[in-house]
């Protein structure tokens, strides 16, 4: 199979996308604003562009003689990349501007799942005006999540008693100068995610993964890009059941089929409550850090995929390894309100892929950082990950702890807890109380 693949974008998730595909028989490129050194040694070419240009991505793609794309970060898809590429004849993997909407505008995103009676949705309002939206949390008796209705890379959402008060809420919506406000009921149980493979009318779902958005240990801070995740060797969490797993299957799919013509990652992010899952929002891409939990251990040819998906063949049906998987980043000094970017990072790669024996893996994915020739420096985000693969939660936990020290955090800072017993259990204890068992 003669493919030439085109990786948009130069994060953590890229990596993962571009390693997936490294095994296949497909010639890599890729192009970001950043050069990943991860992606670097995966790839026959890159070339620095602007992302969110679609004129500069179609001449890289056509430059290299690209037959597929693969649009990693939402930036560029709310841009249009994916139009442009399609347009220019070279199928991209990911959603049209328009249907990405369902990801870049979170006021489009309730109304749509209310007016095609998409299950799961919670009870919310949507305002162009700052003072209407304060006014109706004046009004509410209930604790409500202030979000933006475009972008924020995941930092953008307040909640009411929990991160805010209602006036610091009110504060926050008036100093913020978003133009759009979305307030929706606060939901409570245990977030999820799943995400999908979207083709042709086609769904096929990957295991259920539980990010960790807190800064710091025992889920305080701010809210950030992810600071890791995990997976068990189930496709559903140890806090759920098999049923609630199928639910949550069951809105990605009823969204897919008031979506006509999506293709790419549909990624749900659910809040597991006692009446079921809820959906928090979606997503039109893989997520990041959770590409890096489900990709390592898809056994189908991710290349299959993509170019079932370019042929309208339908998606060949996923298959996992059933191993657990933990993925903690290492973050600049400062994230995520004031990170120090222009940090040299120093990572031993080898000693990390030495990990690797009989009961499990140990993969390390370089995020957004900048290869220079005078060496790896930090960005404004995060750094890199690593991830444990093994046959439990606990043993692919110890993997992760082990590769992160032998990676190297020095200037940097992780969230050591994730995928700890007791933390776990904590999630496991949450949803237990909740249904009063």
């Amino acid at each position: 199979m003669d493919e030439t693949v085109l990786v948009v974008g130069g994060g953590g998730r890229e990596h993962a996308i571009a390693r997936a595909l490294a095994s296949s028989d497909a010639e890599l490129y890729a192009c970001s604003e950043n050069r990943n050194p991860g992606i670097d040694a995966l790839v026959e070419g890159f070339r620095s562009v602007e992302t969110t240009d679609p004129e500069a991505v179609v001449s890289y793609a056509e430059a290299v003689g690209a037959t597929l794309a693969v649009v990693g970060p939402e930036a560029p898809l709310a841009a249009g990349v994916v139009d442009a590429l399609d347009d220019a004849g070279i199928y991209a993997f990911g959603p049209r501007q328009a249907e990405a909407r369902i990801e870049t505008d979170k006021a489009f995103q309730r109304r749509f799942m209310a007016e095609n009676d998409v299950p799961g949705c919670p009870e919310f309002e949507t305002f162009d005006d700052p003072e209407a939206a304060c006014d109706y949390i004046d009004d509410s008796e209930e604790d409500l999540v202030i979000k933006p209705a475009g972008l924020t890379g995941g930092k953008g959402v307040k909640v009411i008693g929990d991160q805010v008060t209602p006036e610091e809420g009110k504060t926050y919506i008036r100093e913020s100068g978003y133009d759009r406000i979305v307030l929706e009921e606060r939901l409570i149980g245990e977030e999820f995610t799943v995400q999908a493979i979207v083709a042709d009318g086609s769904v096929e779902t990957a295991p259920a993964v539980q990010d960790h958005k807190r800064a710091y240990e025992g889920d305080e801070g701010p809210n950030t890009g992810g600071m890791g995740s995990y997976t068990a060797p189930t496709y559903e969490l140890p806090f759920m059941t098999e049923e609630e797993y199928a639910d949550a299957v069951g809105i990605v799919e009823s969204t897919v089929d008031a979506l006509e013509g999506y293709k790419g990652i549909l990624y749900g992010q659910f809040m597991l409550t006692t009446e079921g899952p809820k959906v928090v929002e979606f997503n039109a891409r893989f997520g990041d850090p959770e590409a890096m939990n489900t990709l390592p251990v898809l056994e189908t040819d991710f290349l299959d995929v993509l170019v079932a998906a370019r042929e309208g063949a339908p998606v060949p049906e996923l298959e996992f390894a059933e191993r657990a998987t933990v993925c903690k980043y290492a973050v600049p000094a400062g994230y995520p309100d004031d990170p120090e970017a222009g940090a040299e990072v120093t990572v031993d790669e080898e000693s990390v892929a030495e990990l690797a024996d009989d009961s499990g893996e140990a993969l390390l994915y370089y995020a957004s950082v900048d290869a220079r020739d005078d060496g790896v420096f930090t960005t404004t985000s995060r750094s890199f990950a690593v991830v444990g693969i093994a046959d439990s939660i606990a043993d692919a936990e110890e993997i992760a702890e082990e590769a992160l020290a032998l990676a190297g955090e020095e200037g940097l800072r992780s969230r050591h807890d994730i995928g700890k017993a007791d933390l776990v259990q904590s999630r496991i204890d949450h949803m237990a109380e909740l249904r009063g068992n």
